[in-house]
C-alpha cells in the first residue's frame, strides 16, 4: 500500500511584538502548543520553524503597534501568511 499525504501540516504562530523582545506561542492542528520569548528578529524566528516545524504551512498573527509592518514583510517573504491585527 502506497500512503499518500492528503492535507498538509498547519503551523499557527501569534507573536506580541515589542521593541526589545517577542513572545511568540505556537500551535498546530494537532497540539495545542509552547510559548517563549526571544530577540526581536523574523530571521530568528524563521530559523525555529524551519529546525521545528520544517514541512508545515505558517500563518502568523500579530498586533499593529509602534514596531510597525517590517515583521509582517519578512513572514510574507518566507512565503508565510501572516495578519497584523487591530
Amino acid at each position: 500500500m502506497i500512503t499518500q499525504i492528503t492535507a498538509v501540516p498547519k503551523l499557527y504562530i501569534g507573536i506580541d511584538i515589542h521593541k526589545r523582545s517577542w513572545k511568540v506561542h505556537c500551535a498546530t492542528d494537532l497540539f495545542s502548543g509552547k510559548s517563549f520569548s526571544m530577540n526581536p528578529n523574523p530571521e530568528q524566528l524563521k530559523d525555529y520553524v524551519n529546525k521545528h516545524f520544517a514541512d508545515y504551512e505558517v500563518s502568523t498573527a500579530y498586533e499593529a503597534g509602534c514596531c510597525g509592518y517590517s515583521a509582517h514583510r519578512c513572514f510574507e517573504s518566507y512565503g508565510w501568511f501572516s495578519l497584523v491585527v487591530n
